[in-house]
């Protein structure tokens, strides 16, 4: 069962996730920025269970003072914001190494539990772990679901054409899309782009006056808004944080520091680099993206959507499929010294499929070669590749280079 809840009764892809894991592990955590809708998604289960929020200041405060009063009770409890008091998780820990019941708890926080210095207890094996990304194309039309990379996983290359162009798919200007993003309220309920900037203005201020300060204590705020512009204007480009730096007058132990609380609070994402050693994915450069693109618009200062913003929007789709999936797929981008480059690449059961994004609607052989050169490098381990881009027709531009438009996919 998919669990439904407003806005306007839209279901969450990590309903069903949740659901099943309530029913097998004590505790479920659920994490993601603020406003990606945990709140909401946790009070809805709260006829069925107790519901306590450390935004509540008197909650907060048992939970500082008394935490074993406050996960004492015997029936299914949901806490949301756990990240705003880290020393109750011990007491939740406590708490379920006397009575490991499924389902007792369910935790929401706005930044990842796991990185966060001052959490010393990870639950570890007595959790799981969800992430609630700003919502999909798909959790916005309606249907609850990601882009359809299960299913081209799973069917034969051979048919890949005839599986996407026999569901239905309604053609949308990307763009619309970008600068909508994904945060329930303005992605759905708001219609102008003006309610939308004063909603952004309003969630940038609250992020960088109360939840930053959760993760760490930061005085110079406006030095670090000038940051998040800063790596907004660099979306799916290389990390370089001495770079970084330089533009924006800061130190560089400090950029490295203050991008690690972006990516902690869900806003930065880290794409390492695909190599068939895994240790060497994490010496190699990242690229960085943003969790919602309509924020990263208006954090740069932009209306007008670069095709950066278009490969964003695949990433994003691709985070939230990979984190409300338990098949174990790794996501990355490939880059040879010669600077050929696939922006994205699937590995799933030994199996790679490498994306391509173009933001044009007529797409050519010359938008493949990466793509052939990626097949060739890795073999039969690397199947066809797919050429998303900006027009209507899906056609194989070559053998093992789907073209597709990114609609029919997303």
């Amino acid at each position: 069962m998919i669990i439904i809840y407003s806005v306007n009764n839209l279901p969450r892809l990590v309903g069903a996730a949740l659901t099943e894991r309530l029913t097998v592990m004590p505790a479920v955590v659920i994490t993601g920025a603020r406003q990606t809708g945990k709140s909401t998604l946790a009070e809805h289960l709260a006829g069925a269970r107790q519901y306590r929020s450390l935004d509540d200041l008197d909650v907060r405060e048992l939970a500082a003072r008394d935490p074993a009063a406050l996960v004492g009770s015997p029936g299914p409890l949901t806490l949301d914001e756990v990240q705003r008091e880290p020393g109750l998780l011990p007491a939740v820990k406590r708490a379920i190494d006397r009575d490991r019941r499924p389902g007792r708890f369910l935790l929401t926080g706005s930044a990842n539990l796991l990185m966060m210095r001052q959490v010393s207890e990870s639950l570890a094996g007595r959790a799981s772990y969800l992430t609630l990304w700003p919502m999909t194309r798909g959790e916005l039309l309606g249907e609850g679901r990601a882009g359809r990379w299960a299913e081209l996983l799973e069917t034969p290359d051979e048919d890949w054409l005839d599986l996407l162009n026999a569901a239905p798919a309604d053609a949308e200007d990307w763009r619309v899309l970008a600068r909508r993003g994904g945060f329930p309220t303005p992605a759905h309920t708001m219609k102008q782009a003006r309610e939308r900037a004063i909603w952004f203005d309003g969630y940038v201020r609250t992020y960088l006056e109360r939840d930053i300060q959760d993760l760490a204590a930061i005085s110079a705020l406006p030095d670090f808004r000038r940051l998040m512009r800063a790596a907004c204007l660099r979306i799916g480009q290389l990390l370089n944080q001495t770079e970084l730096g330089r533009d924006t007058a800061l130190p560089q132990p400090t950029v490295h520091r203050w991008l690690n609380l972006l990516e902690m609070s869900y806003q930065l994402i880290r794409l390492p680099a695909y190599a068939v050693n895994r240790t060497k994915r994490l010496i190699k450069t990242p690229k960085i993206y943003w969790g919602d693109t309509g924020l990263a618009l208006h954090l740069a200062g932009s209306d007008e959507p670069t095709g950066a913003l278009l490969e964003n929007l695949i990433l994003h789709d691709l985070v939230a499929w990979r984190d409300a999936s338990l098949g174990g797929a790794t996501l990355s981008y490939w880059r040879t010294a010669t600077g050929e480059e696939v922006d994205f690449v699937i590995e799933h059961q030994g199996r790679l499929l490498p994306i391509e994004v173009k933001a044009t609607a007529r797409p050519g052989l010359r938008d493949a070669a990466p793509l052939r050169i990626f097949q060739d490098e890795y073999g039969k381990k690397a199947g066809a590749g797919l050429l998303l881009h900006t027009g209507h027709k899906t056609e194989w531009l070559t053998a093992g280079v789907l073209a597709v438009p990114w609609w029919r996919v997303l």
